[in-house]
Order: structure tokens, then sequence, then C-alpha cells
């Protein structure tokens, strides 16, 4: 029997946020925001994230990249993920260097100061800090 998309981003979001994030995540989905929680899992995730022609590493560079443009709340999430699939601090710091060119030094600045905030903490945060960081992020 074929995977579903939803399953298989459920294994690529465990596997890239890992399971206690992602299963808190779930935890806090409500009626309100249940079809909005399948989205994500099944494109994000199960479509995106999953195809095969880009490794997980550069996927991560590219939404680290994007995030930091953006300015989005989601870059913590994302810059502690990708840790777990072994992205080089390094090469995000190149990554930010090409966001300060073509996004923008403010966002590139706020970026970095970020990351700084994140490559100074232990590889497995804390469930308490997870859980209040979880609160305020974004599931993507």
């Amino acid at each position: 029997m074929m995977e579903s998309r939803f399953d298989r981003g459920m294994k690529v979001r465990k596997e890239v946020l890992g399971s206690e994030y992602v299963e808190q995540a779930q935890a806090r989905t409500t009626e309100f925001d249940a079809d909005f929680q399948r989205f994500i899992t099944e494109t994000a995730w199960g479509s995106l994230w999953a195809r095969p022609d880009l490794d997980r590493r550069t996927r991560s560079l590219v939404t680290i990249a994007i995030l930091a443009a953006l300015g989005r709340e989601e870059l913590a999430l994302h810059l502690r993920a990708s840790r777990t699939i072994g992205v080089d601090p390094h090469d995000i710091a190149e990554v930010l260097l090409h966001v300060a060119v073509y996004a923008g030094v403010p966002a590139a600045n706020a970026a970095f100061s970020l990351a700084k905030k994140e490559f100074d903490q232990p590889v497995r945060a804390s469930a308490e800090a997870d859980s209040a960081q979880a609160g305020q992020e974004e599931d993507t």
C-alpha cells in the first residue's frame, strides 16, 4: 500500500524538526487550525521536503535563507532543526551573507543575532524551552 502524503509528511517532519516538537505541535492542534496543520504536513513536509532532488541539508539552507530574508519567526525553529540534520553553522553563516546582499543587511543582521543565540544552546534543548517557544512559533 502506498504511503499517504500526510503519513510521509509526518515522518519527514519528525525527522527534521524532532518527534517531540512535532508531537507537541500536534497536541496544540484545535478544530480551528486542524485543516491548516494537515495542509502544512501534506504540502510542506509530505510533498516539498519529501522530494528526492534536493537533500535535507540543501532544503534546510534554502529554508533558512528564505525565512531570514522575510524576517519570519519560524527561523529559530529551522535553525534548531538544521543542527539535527547535520548542517554546519559555517554554512548557515555563508547563507546569511547571501541574505545580506540580496535581501538586506537588517534582515541578515537579525538572522545572525538569532542564529548566535540558537547555536549557543545545547544541541538538544530542554523540554521546557521547547514547550515555551513552541507556543510562540508557527509549525512550518
